[in-house]
């Protein structure tokens, strides 16, 4: 057996169906108590009893498989509901136990068609927002786009529509963060990024700032600010952070990130510099709506004052703005 990201559990299963292999797919549907795993989360089982991910964290995942793989041989979609005991909850971390459905699908025309799955795949590879729904009592299957669903996607929330049977399965792109200016302050911020799940890059052109003794680990861009973010490309599920308190830098990717689709845009400097910045945003012919998006002074007012203080304020701001809208 392999274990695998569960990001990309969907592809891993469309891989494994196009190999010959077999597949199905395992999704935790609804949860009660102190459930392992999260609702949406995903498994994929190959006929061969290979997988990749985790519905539970281990405590049911063997029963999940045995399903699975039936399925996979047999047809046919089912609903698995598994209590957690105390016991098995605390052997992952947990501090009680609870309960938790399972939905299992094979990769299968009457089942999951392997056409949809390849759109999704395919929608997940081109970091399109897409939903998965699926009617439990009928086994009608679609993928959605948004604008459907748009409190679902922006709070990453994947579950029953209420009164129904249809399960929503939101998938989101990976969340992104682009960093401009290498100093002190993007140093935490960088890592603090990665331990919150963002694909992070940091954006200098001075490679004395944005070197890798600075940042060993990270991804560097030393391109002009709105030519990097230009080729990073700015969508919904990506965040900004201007440092460098330098217009030249600066002011180049905050135009940027006011003409895209980005979630957050937060910018570092005083109400003063603030002030000065929105003055020749207007001479640019930004409008208020669009200077009203930025963040600034960047981050929550925690009265950090060490550049690690100062990072946690920002990245609390960025989840809060990404969980509130």
């Amino acid at each position: 057996m392999s274990v695998a990201d569960h990001d990309d559990i969907p592809a891993i299963a469309h891989r494994w169906h196009e190999a010959g292999q077999g597949a199905a797919l395992a999704t935790v549907v609804e949860t009660w108590g102190s459930a392992p795993r999260p609702v949406g989360s995903q498994l994929a089982i190959s006929g061969t009893g290979e997988i990749a991910g985790s519905v539970s964290g281990g405590c049911v995942e063997g029963a999940v498989v045995v399903e699975a793989m039936e399925a996979v041989e047999e047809g046919g979609s089912r609903m698995l509901e598994f209590g957690v005991s105390d016991d098995e909850a605390f052997a992952v971390g947990l501090a009680c136990g609870g309960r938790i459905r399972v939905l299992v699908e094979p990769v299968r025309e009457d089942d999951m068609p392997p056409s949809l799955l390849a759109d999704l795949v395919a929608a997940r590879t081109a970091r399109r927002q897409i939903a998965y729904e699926v009617d439990v009592g009928t086994w009608s299957r679609s993928l959605v786009d948004p604008p459907a669903h748009a409190e679902r996607f922006r709070a990453d929330r994947s579950g029953f529509e209420e009164g129904t049977e249809r399960f929503v399965a939101i998938h989101n792109p990976p969340l992104r963060m682009a960093v401009v200016g290498g100093v002190h302050i993007a140093q935490p911020l960088m890592q603090m990024a990665r331990l919150s799940g963002f694909d992070a890059v940091l954006v200098d052109p001075r490679e004395s700032f944005a070197s890798v003794a600075r940042f060993p680990g990270e991804t560097l861009l030393h391109d002009w600010p709105d030519e990097a973010l230009d080729a990073f490309g700015l969508d919904p599920r990506t965040a900004i952070v201007t440092l460098t308190h330098d217009p030249k830098l600066d002011d180049p990717a905050i135009e940027a990130a006011l003409r895209s689709e980005a979630f957050y845009l937060g910018c570092l400097g005083s109400t003063r510099t603030h002030a000065k910045r929105v003055a020749r945003l207007e001479a640019a012919g930004f409008g208020a709506d669009a200077i009203a998006r930025i963040h600034a002074p960047v981050g929550l007012d925690i009265r950090a004052r060490s550049p690690s203080e100062i990072a946690i304020a920002i990245m609390a701001e960025i989840v809060a703005t990404l969980r509130n809208g």
